[in-house]
């Protein structure tokens, strides 16, 4: 079977002298003509849900503005410093006032920054999912050195959280960081409950990360669907996966839950990406990994090379739309960009190796992977589910599932 390996939708990586396949698929009906956003650089080629107005301006980039607007109408000369005084007042006599996540990234080092400047004392929280490069723990190390916060690591049962990740290769589904995602809000909230620390603080950001169509991603708190994937398709129990618990859902969806307070600081602030690299790396020595998550291998990996080949989608074309309609990078800046690649064929290579082997995949078992047609999360047990909401129901689902996936996917 041949192999695939591929870094951009029109560069090609040679592969023992051959050249492989552009992306298996698209994401648009055929003889439909493309059109492109006259605003930021997106297609109706990347995602259905994509439609141009009559000014030729994409759905995707009025949402933003909704978001974007709702933000600077919250915003206000004070907002930063009135919220880092209720962090303060709420964490008053407990041995901590916040619960940080980092990865080694932009925003968590930032906020890191920013919590050191304001004197908010944070419990950093590292969730450690067997992925990280050696870029990212150095750049934790660093900011540790300078700020002198503690840091509250939890490893991830390596065995079971492989085959987690397996299942959702196996499975077809779009979003495999669900699992990631999850685990860390997860740790998180475990974290703040076992050390009585009443906030969070997120990363949470429109300016950078107010722009995906929905169709990439998926809902990262639905329990119901992470069990049914790994039901399906995991070899090994993953009760060591750290879960959230069913009972603690609505405290990690609400930013204004009496249990778990959370905190969008970088929305209380103009979030400009280059101004905030060259800051931490002044103060910490912080140093660039390369694309948006590079810091880790895995998601590296994911972004470069899964989802454009078997998915088509380019996530790196909504990270620079993001910061075209933030005002952040010119329309024409953002085509220079992207003709560039930020994920060399060399490391990609590597990258390749390095994935299938620690996921203890073969060549053979990827490039079948890479083949299977994309499933959705629906097609897939929900905590939306009638079937899962009401217990008496659940005897008949299997029926169900074999009725709808007969169909082409679940809804219920």
């Amino acid at each position: 079977m041949q192999e695939l390996f591929m870094i951009e939708s029109n560069v090609m990586l040679p592969i023992r002298g051959q050249n492989i396949f552009t992306p298996l698929r698209v994401n648009y009906p055929q003889g439909v003509p493309i059109r492109t956003c006259s605003r930021c650089i997106m297609n109706t080629t990347d995602a259905v849900s994509i439609t141009l107005d009559d000014e030729g301006v994409c759905s995707e980039c009025r949402n933003f503005d909704q978001k974007y607007q709702k933000i600077l109408s919250q915003r206000h000369e004070n907002s930063l410093e009135l919220h880092v005084g209720q962090i303060k007042a709420l964490g008053e006599g407990r041995p901590y006032d916040t619960i940080l996540g980092v990865s080694g990234g932009v925003d968590s080092t930032y906020l890191a920054l920013l919590c050191k400047r304001y004197g908010i004392r944070p419990l950093l929280v590292h969730c450690d999912n067997g992925w990280n490069s050696e870029l990212a723990v150095d750049n934790i190390n660093r900011m540790l050195e300078i700020t002198g916060f503690d840091l509250h690591t939890h490893v991830i049962d390596w065995d079971t959280f492989r085959h987690m990740q397996r299942a959702y290769l196996w499975a077809s589904v779009v979003d495999i960081e669900v699992l990631s995602d999850h685990a860390i809000f997860s740790v998180m909230y475990d974290t703040a409950k076992k050390y009585n620390v009443p906030t969070v603080i997120s990363g949470v950001n429109v300016e950078t990360e107010g722009f995906l169509p929905y169709s990439w991603i998926y809902l990262k708190d639905d329990v119901a669907n992470i069990k049914d994937i790994c039901a399906q398709y995991c070899k090994v129990p993953i009760d060591r996966y750290p879960m959230i618990k069913e009972k603690d859902l609505d405290a990690l969806r609400k930013s204004n839950s009496k249990r778990l307070k959370r905190f969008d600081l970088l929305n209380d602030l103009p979030c400009r990406v280059e101004e905030i690299k060259n800051e931490i790396s002044k103060t910490f020595g912080w140093r660039d990994y390369g694309g948006k998550h590079f810091e880790s291998i895995f998601t590296r990996f994911f972004q470069g090379y899964i989802l454009p080949v078997k998915f088509g989608i380019h996530k790196r074309k909504a990270h620079l739309s993001n910061l075209i309609c933030s005002g952040q990078i010119s329309r024409q800046e953002a085509i220079c960009r992207l003709e560039q690649l930020d994920y060399s064929p060399e490391l990609c290579w590597e990258d390749y190796e390095f994935v299938i082997k620690k996921l203890g995949l073969s060549r053979e078992e990827f490039s079948r992977i890479m083949l299977s047609p994309p499933r959705k999360h629906s097609q897939f047990w929900s905590n939306k589910s009638v079937f899962y909401r009401y217990t008496m129901l659940r005897p008949f689902y299997g029926f169900w599932r074999n009725f709808k996936n007969s169909r082409g996917g679940l809804s219920g």
